[in-house]
């Protein structure tokens, strides 16, 4: 562990002016604290805000949610106003790390989480997103867990959130503030693929503080879920997941949400799935054909081509669950 200085922000303004100066902020410090034991992560400074006032879940007058980005995971899978109204929010929560880890991991600090590839937590392996230029050692080592999507020459490391998959199934927005006010980034952009720059993974600025999460009301009926495969039932990251959310109304899919989790450097957002989907009725035969369409574009590595397949068969199966049809 390197040497670096503490300061507990007791407002906004002073946790904004410490992080413009280069301060990291820190709320349950589930993620960069394992970064800076592995000296991954060398912040100079830490900027404390978990005594922020962030920690509200708001119905809004359109029907849709706002999440503070300081709301513990457990506490925003419990709230009623999230199981009832976005149900995949909460079963995406559940289903993510361990019942400690969740009751002191912010929903913030979920989303701004880094990836869990192995090259990039050993500070021994060449890796583009820990040290820009020095190469990707995932791209012909251990790939198995890897992306298939959104990936590029110089990264094809995951993003290991589960609840982002469904923020971005639900296009929801992430509200920023920083030193020159607040903004809106729609969820689509605030995470970035790799490219030739994988070291930069967010849309956030110079000493910006994520503030809310906010989802749109979608119409209602809706129904949703969030279906994660992995190798072990407990404690493990998603080999592939997907994030559904369908209004059906007369028989009819009015309105279908689709992204999946485990496959893309980022979340990924299938729309090719949601098209063949609006306009149709449920069926065991339209289950399947959408779900052909979520694998368009895959650049599977050498050991993780089985994920194809997998991506399909989980798109597949949680439709059938969601729709009614399972």
């Amino acid at each position: 562990m390197h040497p670096f200085a503490y300061t507990r922000a007791s407002d906004t303004r002073e946790a904004l002016k410490a992080g413009r100066a280069g301060g990291r902020y820190i709320a349950g410090g589930t993620t960069l604290v394992d970064l800076m034991r592995e000296t991954v992560e060398r912040p100079g400074t830490l900027v404390d805000i978990s005594g922020l006032p962030l920690r509200d879940i708001l119905v809004t007058k359109e029907g849709g949610l706002r999440i503070g980005a300081l709301v513990r995971m457990a506490e925003a899978a419990a709230h009623p106003a999230v199981r009832a109204a976005y149900p995949v929010v909460s079963r995406a929560l559940e289903l993510s790390a361990s019942a400690q880890l969740r009751n002191m991991a912010t929903i913030g600090g979920n989303i701004m989480q880094r990836t869990r590839c192995t090259y990039f937590r050993d500070v021994t392996a060449d890796c583009n997103k820990r040290e820009p230029g020095s190469g990707c050692a995932a791209l012909h080592g251990v790939n198995r867990s890897h992306a298939i999507l959104g990936t590029s020459d110089h990264c094809v490391a995951t993003h290991p959130s589960d609840v982002a998959v469904a923020f971005a199934a639900l296009e929801a927005r992430v509200r920023l503030l920083g030193p020159d006010g607040e903004r809106e980034v729609p969820f689509a952009d605030f995470l970035l693929r790799p490219g030739s720059t994988p070291q930069r993974e967010q849309a956030v600025r110079q000493g910006e503080l994520i503030t809310t999460i906010e989802i749109p009301a979608l119409p209602r009926p809706l129904k949703s879920g969030y279906l994660k495969v992995r190798d072990r039932q407990s404690y493990e990251f998603a080999l592939t997941s997907a994030a559904v959310a369908l209004h059906i109304r007369g028989g009819v899919i009015r309105e279908a949400k689709v992204a999946a989790g485990g496959v893309g450097t980022v979340p990924w957002k299938l729309p090719a799935v949601e098209r063949h989907l609006i306009g149709e009725r449920p069926s065991d035969a339209l289950w399947t054909a959408a779900a052909e369409k979520a694998t368009e574009g895959a650049r599977p590595l050498r050991h993780n081509r089985f994920k194809v397949a997998l991506l399909k068969r989980t798109v597949e199966r949680q439709l059938r669950i969601v729709g009614g049809t399972k």
